[in-house]
């Protein structure tokens, strides 16, 4: 992968990307992103954010030897703090990390979302605290995809600001609400293998005796949970 040649998951986070977007890209390792939209003339201006100093140095260099210093800035700098008011930026992109972690880098400061950007992020694990966050903050889940690469799933979402919010279901934070409703293959495929494992994990924890413990509730919990959304496919 460099910023001629995107990852797929990336691939899929860029077609999402307004045509002449302002972009910030938080976490965004060696500019890849930012630099193949800015290539292709997709985007008018990005921020590459990052917090280590390593790959801060690594995309400024690439976006230097791209010829991109114009279109695209790196910046060292934790999470949102990596773009002012100044740039007006109108989207953001936060890919390949934890949900929770997500959650910390919107909540951080709330005045960065002050302009509502859109929201185009990709957990790796944890999506559920991402949704639970947009509802909570005013942003709407307007499409959703599964991502498998390299041994990881990723979780692609985007979400625009609005005035009134419809509350999410228990089920819909847990599983995505646009996911649920279209139960593609990959979602299948996902949650098939999400629910023998935690049915390996109920076999462990009965074998041992704890069946009355906290961790043995939860992991039923949710095994009645994921069967009673995948009941209901043809597949099963």
């Amino acid at each position: 992968m460099d910023s001629n040649k995107l990852s797929q998951r990336l691939l899929h986070v860029a077609q999402h990307v307004p045509v002449g977007a302002r972009l910030a890209d938080i976490g965004s390792d060696h500019a890849y992103l930012p630099v193949y939209l800015a290539k292709k003339g997709l985007i008018s201006f990005a921020v590459a954010g990052e917090v280590v100093a390593g790959p801060h140095h690594n995309a400024t260099k690439i976006i230097a030897q791209e010829q991109m210093s114009e279109i695209v800035q790196s910046r060292l700098a934790d999470g949102l703090a990596a773009y002012t008011a100044e740039d007006q930026i109108d989207t953001v992109t936060i890919c390949g990390m934890g949900g929770p972690l997500m959650v910390n880098i919107l909540s951080a400061d709330p005045q960065k979302l002050a302009a509502k950007p859109l929201l185009i992020l990709q957990p790796n694990v944890g999506a559920d605290a991402v949704r639970e966050w947009l509802m909570n903050n005013y942003y709407e889940i307007t499409a959703e995809e599964i991502l498998s690469e390299t041994g990881h799933v990723y979780e692609l979402m985007v979400a625009q600001p609005v005035a009134n919010i419809k509350q999410l279901s228990a089920d819909e934070i847990f599983f995505g609400p646009k996911l649920v409703a279209q139960k593609d293959p990959a979602f299948i495929e996902k949650w098939t293998r999400e629910l023998h494992r935690e049915e390996k994990i109920c076999t462990a924890l009965t074998a041992a005796g704890k069946t009355a413990t906290p961790k043995y509730q939860e992991v039923t919990a949710k095994i009645v949970q994921i069967k009673g959304v995948l009941a209901d496919d043809d597949s099963q």
